[in-house]
């Protein structure tokens, strides 16, 4: 098992460098970089005398306009080329690619990601101010779906066409139909002050000035603000879950080595969560980092937007907008390392569901 793991972890480099360089090379190809972003906004202004911007490299750049020209409008005849050329070099636009590209690495290395082009702030220190909302989204919701839907399936496999099973397969059925954004806008109306009451809040994690309120107050503020977006979530990813759930207890419930203990005088009891549970429970515990990774970065945007939390999936979204390259690439480079190491996790917990499984031997 030791040597597999140091293999996969081995394998992350790679991977992670072709990711990177892949994207990188869409990117240079891609229309309205931050450059000409910068240029159109310049055009609007009419191109005016000075121009004070912030760089990748954190220092405030002035940017003048040639002598004599301060007062005039340049939108139609385009902005002076060495005014271009400063814009250029402030963003680092002024290095070839590959240039780029291998200094962009460097810092990666040693976790530096450089500076947002238009926050003033490092890239590291805005995902670390934004990963306590994306951290909470993840994993608080993840552990529900499961709390939920393992107990929901087993029961809906157990006694399977009875009136339990129709009745629950209706909120299932809902629950899978209504995306979780969408039941976010229904709690907004209903709870958050949207048109009838107004029992929770509609913005950031905690209230202002929690801090200096005690523990359990703090922790019940937390909770408090959590409650709607992690309600969405849930029953937005509840549904997936369970049907699987089900589908594979019914699967092993089937099988012949049930039967035999069934004739050797077993328990149902006994059956169900001595021999059953461990062979259906493999393929949904070691799907658990997965699950947590997809609500992690891709569910839970829309719904951060709909109840203004700052996460990483938000994050990334304004900077691909933006064309904060810096910001971008240093949010998919989280993605993807922790997305590959999950995957890592996945393969150990599949180890600990059945001991029986020996990755060594799938050379």
């Amino acid at each position: 098992m030791g040597g597999y793991l140091i293999r996969r972890l081995l394998l992350v480099i790679p991977t992670l460098f072709g990711i990177i360089a892949i994207n990188f090379a869409v990117v240079q190809f891609a229309p309205g970089g931050p450059v000409e972003q910068m240029i159109a906004e310049l055009k609007g202004r009419g191109g005016s005398a000075t121009e004070r911007m912030s760089g990748g490299g954190g220092e405030t750049v002035s940017i003048h306009a040639p002598a004599g020209e301060s007062s005039v409008y340049r939108g139609r005849r385009g902005l002076d080329p060495a005014l271009v050329a400063d814009i250029r070099k402030m963003f680092g636009f002024d290095k070839p690619p590959l240039t780029r590209f291998w200094l962009m690495l460097k810092g990666y290395l040693s976790l530096d990601f450089g500076r947002s082009f238009f926050r003033d702030r490092s890239v590291l220190s805005l995902i670390l101010s934004r990963m306590p909302v994306s951290i909470s989204l993840g994993l608080w919701s993840t552990v529900l779906v499961y709390l939920i839907s393992i107990p929901l399936g087993i029961r809906k496999a157990v006694h399977d066409g009875s009136r339990f099973d129709l009745i629950s397969s209706l909120f299932v059925l809902v629950g899978y139909a209504v995306p979780g954004f969408l039941f976010a806008v229904l709690l907004v109306v209903l709870f958050a002050g949207g048109s009838y009451l107004q029992w929770f809040p509609l913005r950031g994690l905690v209230s202002e000035g929690s801090q200096d309120w005690s523990w359990l107050a703090r922790v019940m503020d937390y909770l408090w603000h959590m409650a709607l977006p992690i309600t969405s979530l849930v029953v937005g990813g509840f549904a997936t879950l369970t049907i699987l759930t089900k589908n594979c207890f019914l699967e092993e419930v089937r099988k012949q080595y049930v039967v035999t203990a069934r004739a050797k005088g077993a328990g149902e009891r006994r059956i169900l969560y001595r021999h059953v549970f461990r062979n259906a429970m493999l393929l949904i515990v070691a799907g658990f980092p997965s699950a947590f990774i997809g609500i992690l970065f891709t569910s839970a945007l829309l719904v951060e937007i709909i109840f203004s939390l700052n996460g990483l999936g938000l994050l990334g979204f304004e900077a691909a907008i933006q064309r904060d390259y810096p910001v971008m690439f240093g949010t998919l480079y989280i993605f993807t390392l922790l997305g590959l190491l999950m995957q890592i996790v996945g393969d150990m917990m599949y180890t600990l569901v059945d001991p029986r499984i020996d990755f060594e031997a799938r050379r």
